[in-house]
């Protein structure tokens, strides 16, 4: 008895109707992952090219300086000469005691101004989300106006309002018998804190309110059924719904505040309280600006990205820890 031998079929041909469609159904599967990966890059090059160009670029440059230094030898009478100097640059800065002050009063500057912000932003949005404050168009208008504002401007005018002599303010509370000295040694980061609250409230209340406006109508409704009231709710129910924003908010505003110059840069012109090495973004200006030591300002700029990046990163970790030990 012969036995015929039955031809091998490959194992997808009863999928694709055979060896010859097969071949030409893995060609259009491979066309397809072309022109799928064609237009990934077509779409992301935009980013990747700005990501380059106000990123990456300057970041390089700011290390590769921060590595050289111009030295003149003969005295200082002769020319300049770009020499290698290592890590002496980052020695400087990390042993200089007013970028270690700076550090100190920018760490002061977040402990105050974060809470305020991220609390106080959700507590406006969740009022409006509430239906409790009425013509709700022109409150959020309203809130969100002063975002409109340069920082330049709003710290122009808090300045005036700050200023003895000339704020309707300080001598308002003089009749009172009240003395506030707004720029002294006291209350000169509480009034930093006041011009970025100020300026940045109402942006941060309308990503709260726009994230409170995707929550299911229908959880809030089962909430009022089972007996919460309108602080439960909000507390327990919508607050843990938007905990995504929260965290996005908390951490650009981390970034932000590390970054403090504005404020106290205008603020000094009077107070004396406020140095020109004041805050870390201060301390890298007056490092380039005035003593034109730009080794020394690419230092601190590194040191202070590196700052803000492990921050940025432990507060992401901890945030993720938790949200892994809450689903657990």
């Amino acid at each position: 008895m012969t036995t015929t031998a039955q031809p091998r079929v490959p194992a997808d041909a009863h999928r694709t109707g055979g060896p010859a469609l097969s071949a030409s159904g893995l060609r259009a599967r491979r066309a397809a992952k072309r022109r799928q990966l064609g237009a990934v890059v077509v779409l992301m090059a935009p980013f990747f090219a700005l990501l380059t160009t106000i990123f990456l670029i300057p970041v390089g440059t700011a290390v590769y300086l921060s590595f050289y230094s111009d030295d003149q030898p003969g005295l200082g009478f002769g020319p300049e000469n770009t020499v290698f100097v290592g890590l002496r640059s980052y020695a400087a800065v990390l042993t200089d005691p007013t970028f270690l002050g700076g550090l100190g009063t920018v760490a002061l500057y977040c402990l105050i101004y974060i809470p305020l912000m991220v609390v106080g932003a959700l507590a406006l949005a969740l009022l409006l989300d509430s239906g409790v404050v009425r013509l709700r168009a022109f409150a959020q208008l309203g809130l969100f106006l002063p975002h409109a504002v340069p920082g330049i401007i709003a710290a122009l005018i808090w300045l005036y309002l700050y200023t003895p002599g000339i704020s309707p303010i300080i001598d308002l509370f003089a009749r009172a018998d009240i003395t506030i000295d707004f720029l002294g040694i006291h209350a000169v980061i509480p009034s930093i804190v006041n011009i970025a609250l100020w300026s940045n409230l109402g942006y941060n209340m309308v990503v709260f309110y726009a994230a409170l406006q995707a929550v299911p109508r229908e959880v809030i409704e089962a909430s009022v059924v089972d007996g919460a009231g309108p602080v439960r709710t909000a507390l327990q129910v919508k607050t843990p719904l938007v905990r995504a924003s929260i965290v996005m908010v908390a951490i650009f505003t981390l970034i932000w505040a590390l970054q403090l110059f504005t404020e106290p840069m205008l603020l000094s012109q009077s107070s004396p309280m406020i140095s020109s090495r004041f805050s870390p973004s201060m301390y890298i200006y007056d490092a380039a600006f005035t003593r034109n030591n730009y080794s020394l300002a690419a230092a601190a700029s590194v040191v202070l990205l590196v700052c803000t990046i492990a921050l940025s990163y432990g507060v992401t970790r901890f945030t993720s820890r938790a949200d892994a030990e809450e689903a657990r």
